[in-house]
């Protein structure tokens, strides 16, 4: 007698896996086809159940063993985070909230489950066109490939900031051992000190501070390194954005919305000198002037996104950006010329800038921007 499924749950299963492995977990087919068969051990009548093993499947270090509670609540409690069910399933199921009916516990093993694996096969033949485009320059892409390259870049750059959030909580929650919680715990399980009770470190997270571009060079560039801001605003409440070509513009607050079409389409109807010119250090100055002793401190990252041309005066750039240093943690600079192999930072405005930065790299493809996270988590 062949095994029966709940319509769509097998397939919600698979895509929890790759959502899983998008998000840090050594998850592949074999592992998809030990959660299937896990959830159809247990069933799914109990919320918990269905967690549990789904962990003890897919969790082999204690970095993951951390790192799944969020994964897990990520994709099954919030809407967009899991593809909905059709809906005469709805009434069988529950994403959040309360347990499962007793009678809809069935067997989640069966004919559809292999068609299911089977489709973690088709999404590596687009693995290579996704490899691609993470390392097509901006300036380059084709109209057929930029829709796809902004579809990837938003996600990739969502689980980038994800995952330096989730570091910095699992930064903070360990301090030192709490002796006295731990024998008192350890009383409750008979004396057995299992597990270890600590003090929780006090963490202060750092400040961002992003000034992009969007002068008339920058043009292949700017709407993607607006996704960037907007992907980094999404998951840390402590974001300042600022756009310049020869004028300063604050978006911070615009780029607060649920959506970035929202924010884009709020920005298309603002005056904020989209490929206009290119002075740099007066817009450092006025940001300096008008924003620093409010925006400036020492747990403060500042990242820059030009190419450095600058039409205005080098020596004012050097003199804010020497202020800027002595006041902030780190100074990134990201260039997208620096992806060309026979760039040289020799313009006036790059070379008055060198001396002040910390950071110097590339940003001319989405690969450059997702390698970011290792500056911002070493910060």
């Amino acid at each position: 007698m062949a095994l029966q499924t709940l319509p769509g749950l097998d397939q919600r299963i698979v895509e929890f896996c790759r959502y899983a492995r998008e998000n840090g977990l050594s998850v592949g087919v074999k592992e998809s086809l030990e959660s299937l068969r896990a959830v159809q051990a247990v069933g799914i009548a109990e919320r918990q159940n269905l967690k549990f093993a789904l962990r003890a499947v897919l969790c082999s270090s204690k970095d993951d063993w951390e790192a799944f509670d969020e994964i897990f609540a990520a994709f099954w409690e919030k809407p967009r985070g899991a593809p909905q069910l059709p809906q005469h399933d709805r009434s069988m199921i529950k994403i959040t909230g309360d347990p499962l009916p007793q009678n809809s516990a069935m067997p989640l093993i069966g004919q559809s489950s292999s068609a299911a694996v089977e489709g973690e096969g088709k999404s590596v033949l687009g693995a290579t066109v996704n490899e691609r485009l993470k390392k097509a320059d901006f300036s380059e892409l084709s109209s057929a490939d930029l829709a796809e390259l902004e579809r990837i870049s938003l996600r990739l750059l969502q689980q980038m900031s994800l995952r330096l959030s989730r570091r910095v909580k699992n930064v903070a929650r360990y301090g030192k051992v709490d002796l006295r919680r731990t024998i008192r715990r350890g009383i409750s399980r008979g004396g057995d000190l299992i597990d270890l009770e600590f003090r929780n470190r006090k963490l202060q997270q750092l400040k961002l501070v992003i000034l992009l571009d969007v002068s008339g060079s920058m043009n292949p560039y700017s709407i993607f390194f607006v996704r960037f801001a907007f992907a980094l605003q999404k998951y840390f409440k402590r974001v300042d954005t600022f756009l310049f070509s020869t004028q300063l513009t604050e978006i911070t607050s615009t780029l607060r919305t649920r959506q970035l079409r929202e924010a884009l389409q709020s920005l298309a109807e603002r005056a904020v000198g989209w490929s206009g010119g290119t002075k740099i250090g007066e817009s450092l100055r006025d940001l300096n002037l008008h924003h620093g002793r409010r925006l400036f401190s020492r747990d403060t990252v500042f990242m820059i996104l030009s190419d450095g041309w600058d039409t205005g005066d080098p020596e004012m750039l050097a003199t804010q950006l020497s202020n800027i240093r002595r006041r902030v943690r780190k100074l990134i600079w990201l260039n997208p010329l620096l992806g060309m192999t026979d760039y040289q930072p020799v313009t006036r405005g790059m070379s008055a800038a060198l001396p002040y930065i910390d950071v110097f790299v590339p940003a001319h493809n989405l690969e450059s921007l997702l390698n970011l996270e290792t500056q911002l988590r070493h910060a």
